[in-house]
């Protein structure tokens, strides 16, 4: 498919959107309940993130650290088909051609960037969902059971490192695509953003 224009497809937007809103969720919820100590009263109403802004109702009564669990798993569950379909809308719908104002340089390392970070927008979640089947109490996704956890404490903390190593790497990729996008917006003052618009 040829595209003779310089913007992104809408789905290809929103796709964007929304798995980077994902992504920031994600990596929210996962510095949240890393801190919630293990031993905590069982509750059945729970404050998203204690911010007065909503609350979650559960038909079971779940200590915090349970309730934020699972429902990091079930987002990333959730997050990783949504990748999943993205990745396939890039292979089949060739991505707009770059603004011929870029250096050799700048389209090299925004290649490399997008590369990378479609890598490991499938690596983290997947090495998530592997570490969760691996746990033994296995995958519930918002509040239904989907598969009984292996109890395999071997390959679970092989891929509780490989999870959290490669969020880091992520997270570098992320701010560095971010700070790419902030240069060519203020100094550069090109249409680079304007590629990602609906507009």
């Amino acid at each position: 498919m040829n595209q003779a224009s310089t913007r992104y497809t809408k789905v290809a937007v929103i796709l964007h959107g929304l798995v980077a809103l994902g992504i920031f969720t994600m990596f929210a919820l996962g510095w949240y309940m890393s801190d919630i100590p293990k031993e905590a009263a069982k509750q059945s109403a729970f404050d998203l993130f204690d911010l007065g802004i909503y609350t979650w109702q559960l038909a079971e009564e779940a200590s915090p650290r349970t309730f934020y669990f699972n429902l990091h798993k079930s987002i990333g569950v959730t997050l990783l088909a949504l990748i999943a379909f993205r990745v396939f809308w890039r292979i089949t719908h060739r991505p707009p051609a770059m603004l011929t104002s870029y250096k050799v340089w700048e389209k090299k390392l925004a290649t490399g960037t997008h590369h990378l970070l479609y890598l490991l927008m499938v690596a983290v979640p997947l090495s998530g969902l592997i570490m969760a089947l691996n746990s033994k109490y296995g995958l519930m996704w918002f509040g239904i059971d989907v598969i009984g956890g292996l109890d395999n404490k071997d390959v679970r903390e092989l891929f509780k490192e490989v999870h959290e190593s490669v969020g880091v790497i992520m997270l570098i990729a992320i701010i560095l695509h971010a700070t790419g996008a902030l240069k060519h917006k203020f100094i550069d003052k090109d249409d680079t953003m304007k590629r990602m618009s609906l507009k």
